[in-house]
């Protein structure tokens, strides 16, 4: 089975993860893949096989050499976006793009088009793999775990290629900030690891927001609307005054690079009371935390105008930047900036506009820079991956396994 194979039935797994539901994994599709995936790595031969009640499972590839290499690991996750339906993906391989427009759906005229998506240039001539335009393809992150069993498969079947004891770890819940919480790293047992999640081809991150989430709730006054002067408190019309209190250019959309920002993820309301969602990111811990304090600032000023606890902000914090944990160990990545160009890859080192699980297990103790998986537009209608990304991150896998065993000879 090829590594297009696997990731080709992979999506066909409905994982969608749900943060309302608060057990872990969220969803109980996400255990129906997780099992199978277990009998795969069964019928590869692999030891060492884990799959435990809250969806963690582990495996183990064993050392073909007898000396003291490290043991490393190769991560990903299982569940998909909350933010479109992952239910019957209906995927397809255009092969050889020209570089024009793709027709997801003629009948919804649903279209791909590089006026819009203008990376689609950079993969002429390569097979991109699409969807129907009706659900995300699933490539966050089941091109990662395509990648990693294909690589661990290609190693079984090619004991020439000197490795250590390599462990991979699928995990359910990162799309909502869970996926490392419940992950047992000393169970894992690794000196460091890497999970594929990234994006486009060479990406190799090992820093990347800090992160936390806030939810405003406001109080409003519902009275007779005929007799509702210097009386009423519309929560609504207070929540936007809230919204526009935060810099407009200050939001996902107008910042990019080291850039931070607040997003508004979700409102609802009626009169009576209302409820803001945002993620607030910044690279820099300082500003990070100086975000935070804004958030509190607003709600104070909007107190003062409409009374004590009109406004209250609940934070918590997700995730937070993993460079401090990786830099002292510079050397793993060295080792995949050096896999990627025995692989025939150019390494693109950049900070992560998100979080992956590898900065939470990176200050659990387990140091764990990100590699690309190759998808594309993830969490929508118009992700893609191309074919030849998901082989050369396989390619990188096994390189990484080959150069840590050269580095310990």
């Amino acid at each position: 089975m090829t590594v297009i194979d696997r990731f080709l039935k992979y999506v066909t797994f409905d994982t969608q993860s749900d943060e309302s539901t608060g057990v872990t994994p969220s969803t109980a599709k996400q255990m129906v893949f997780a099992q199978y995936l277990k009998t795969e790595l069964e019928e590869l031969g692999l030891e060492d096989i884990s799959l435990d009640e809250n969806g963690y499972l582990f495996a183990t590839l064993p050392a073909n050499v007898e000396r003291e290499i490290p043991t490393i690991g190769f991560i990903a996750h299982m569940d998909t976006s909350p933010d479109m339906s992952g239910e019957n993906v209906s995927p397809r391989i255009v092969e050889k793009y020209e570089g024009g427009d793709i027709v997801l759906s003629e009948a919804d005229h649903i279209i791909l088009s590089p006026s819009q998506f203008p990376e689609l240039k950079d993969h002429v001539g390569e097979d991109l793999i699409v969807t129907d335009g009706h659900t995300l393809l699933g490539a966050d992150d089941k091109a990662g775990i395509a990648e990693i069993v294909a690589a661990v498969a290609y190693l079984k079947a090619h004991p020439e290629i000197e490795h250590g004891k390599i462990r991979i770890g699928f995990n359910p819940d990162e799309e909502i900030g869970l996926g490392a919480h419940k992950f047992d790293v000393e169970k894992f047992g690794c000196k460091w690891a890497y999970t594929m999640d990234g994006g486009e081809v060479g990406e190799l991150e090992f820093e990347n927001f800090n992160a936390a989430a806030a939810k405003v709730h406001v109080k409003g006054r519902n009275v007779h609307p005929g007799y509702a002067k210097n009386k009423m408190i519309n929560s609504m019309l207070v929540a936007n005054e809230f919204v526009a209190m935060l810099p407009a250019d200050e939001t996902p959309a107008t910042t990019d690079g080291y850039e931070g920002f607040f997003h508004l993820v979700g409102m609802e309301g009626e009169v009576e009371s209302s409820t803001l969602s945002y993620i607030i990111r910044d690279h820099d811990r300082e500003k990070f935390e100086a975000r935070k304090s804004f958030i509190k600032v607003c709600a104070d000023r909007l107190n003062e105008k409409y009374g004590a606890d009109t406004v209250t902000v609940e934070l918590k914090d997700q995730y937070y930047n993993m460079r401090q944990q990786v830099e002292p160990l510079m050397h793993i990545i060295d080792i995949a900036f050096a896999a990627m160009k025995e692989a025939g890859v150019e390494p693109k080192v950049k900070a992560i506009r998100g979080g992956t699980d590898g900065a939470q297990l990176s200050f659990k103790g387990l140091p764990c820079p990100n590699i690309f998986a190759g998808g594309l537009n993830f969490h929508g209608r118009y992700e893609f991956v191309p074919v030849q990304s998901i082989e050369k991150a396989m390619n990188v896998i096994v390189k990484i396994a080959e150069l840590t065993a050269k580095r310990y000879k």
